[in-house]
């Protein structure tokens, strides 16, 4: 059983904060004073078990109708893609833990976890203490310079955090610190698009002024090099760093405006080889001489975006120790990989210093879009208008971040036991299943079982979507290897695993 934290808004926010908050939503006639105090004291079991139970008793009905069809003709006013795209039959009439109910009346189980949002699954418990902080009238929204006291309390844990979880006194020191390569500083953003933008306005600014006020930046005139990663052909289309033009420059996307960007010299893209350590030190000799300076390193640590391949540890610290004697940042995307696994960063677990890390979608699990970019001093290179974002600063969707996080605390063991379960069951059924599964790729939560061939992957996706498992086969990049994906929710226990893997072994045999 998932330990299951029992706190209020007081205990995540503070007596002081929560004493100034009743006073205020007083005056604005939310809750007379006493009214106010039982809100903030009230005490929200993140998730009973009683509620652990029935989010495992629901399993028992996945695939069949509970509910009558909605039957709608409503088809939106999307794009032809997405409504080629779209699968009304699985869309939700409502959700609760490991599940969602469909449009056509049936039990899904959300083995993407929603594409890694759902962290908590839905209809997480601890979530309630976002209700009472709305009862209170704590407002979402704000801006940059209203920065409100949630928001710079969730600042303030997601560096004690990046920092492996230390205590008060080496929290102050470290940020207060100056130092390279000690992440103090964090910009709230919306999407994973716009923070891992911010840190590459970062880099950017290494070689050009964001604006007249600005000095000649340190490596002014060189044209930046970025190194992505390569896919098995040696191309950029393994990578994936949002959606902003630059970003999609980055994974082969815009190809004729990237092309001729670089002939100008403003940029250049160049892809290094999956855990290929001496091509990786081969390009960066090469690109760091001449009129060429190595402008950031940008990677994932499991490539979700591309048959879920694993960095290895000796590859990126190989590569993290080159970088520093290249000058070159080193950006650790983790907006897929974050909360996933004990610890929260997965950059921790691997042994790495990056100078940017790139937070969002499992912290405030799926309740707000609010991703964070996480650097240091020396990489605080932009004014307020350089990475600005009108709703970066969301109150509520800050305490979202702080309530997850302590979910995260409370079972950072059972998270841990929890994937390594489930990947060696989907280890131990590749390896039985060897004519058709090349192998398990991934770690943890996060994972993919890599098919010998395209269509063999997409039947296999085909008939655990019939099943009503919701997971997704990986088959639109030519040099990509056919992998169907696999992410279940952090509250998945070990039986919810049983579950999910009996459901791919009943596939297998229906191949």
């Amino acid at each position: 059983m998932f330990k299951s934290p029992c706190m209020s808004l007081k205990d995540i926010l503070g007596a002081d904060y929560a004493a100034a908050l009743c006073n205020s939503a007083v005056y604005n006639g939310y809750a007379t004073k006493e009214e106010a105090e039982k809100i903030v004291s009230e005490k929200i079991d993140f998730m009973s078990e009683e509620r652990q139970k029935a989010n495992e008793k629901m399993l028992d009905d996945v695939g069949t109708s509970v509910v009558p069809a909605f039957e709608t003709t409503n088809d939106g006013a999307a794009t032809d893609a997405f409504s080629k795209a779209l699968h009304k039959c699985m869309a939700p009439l409502s959700a609760r833990g490991l599940c969602r109910i469909g449009e056509d009346g049936k039990v899904y189980f959300i083995g993407k976890s929603e594409h890694y949002h759902a962290s908590l699954g839905h209809g997480f418990g601890g979530y309630k203490l976002i209700d009472n902080a709305r009862k209170l009238g704590v407002p979402n929204a704000t801006h940059n310079n209203t920065r409100g006291y949630i928001t710079r309390l969730a600042e303030r844990e997601l560096i004690r955090a990046a920092n492996g979880g230390v205590d008060d006194a080496e929290l102050e020191k470290i940020l207060a610190s100056r130092e390279p390569k000690v992440l103090n500083r964090c910009i709230n953003l919306e999407t994973g698009s716009l923070a891992c933008e911010a840190g590459f306005k970062m880099m950017l600014s290494r070689f050009y002024k964001l604006d007249g006020t600005f000095e000649n930046p340190k490596y002014y005139g060189k044209t930046p090099v970025f190194f992505v990663m390569a896919d098995m052909k040696g191309t950029n289309e393994a990578n994936y760093h949002g959606t902003t033009i630059f970003a999609q420059t980055l994974r082969g996307l815009w190809g004729g405006f990237a092309k001729e960007a670089e002939k100008a010299g403003l940029y250049k893209i160049v892809p290094v080889m999956i855990n290929d350590l001496a091509d990786f030190e081969a390009k960066l000799k090469q690109y760091n001489s001449g009129n060429y300076k190595t402008a950031g390193f940008a990677h994932e640590i499991i490539l979700m975006n591309y048959g879920a391949i694993r960095l290895t540890k000796e590859f990126l610290q190989g590569a993290y120790k080159l970088c520093r004697e290249y000058d070159t940042p080193t950006m650790c995307d983790e907006i897929q990989s974050c909360m996933w696994y004990d610890g929260m960063f997965l950059f921790r677990k691997w042994g790495l210093n990056p100078d940017f890390a790139v937070v969002g979608k499992g912290f405030p699990g799926g309740e707000y879009p609010a991703s964070k970019l996480i650097t240091t001093a020396e990489m605080d290179a932009l004014n307020l208008f350089g990475a600005l974002v009108t709703n970066g600063q969301e109150e509520l969707a800050s305490l979202s971040y702080l309530v997850t996080m302590e979910f995260s605390k409370a079972n950072s063991e059972e998270i841990k036991d929890a994937g390594e379960y489930f990947y060696e069951s989907l280890e131990k059924i590749a390896e039985e299943n060897s004519s058709l599964i090349v192998r398990a790729d991934g770690f943890g939560h996060l994972a993919g079982l890599r098919f010998a061939k395209v269509d063999e992957a997409a039947k296999f996706a085909k008939i655990l979507n019939d099943m009503c498992v919701d997971i997704s086969a990986q088959l639109y990049k030519a040099n990509c290897p056919p992998v169907v994906l696999v992410k279940p929710p952090l509250i998945a226990s070990r039986y919810a695993m049983d579950f999910l893997c009996g459901k791919i072994k009943e596939a297998i045999k229906l191949m």
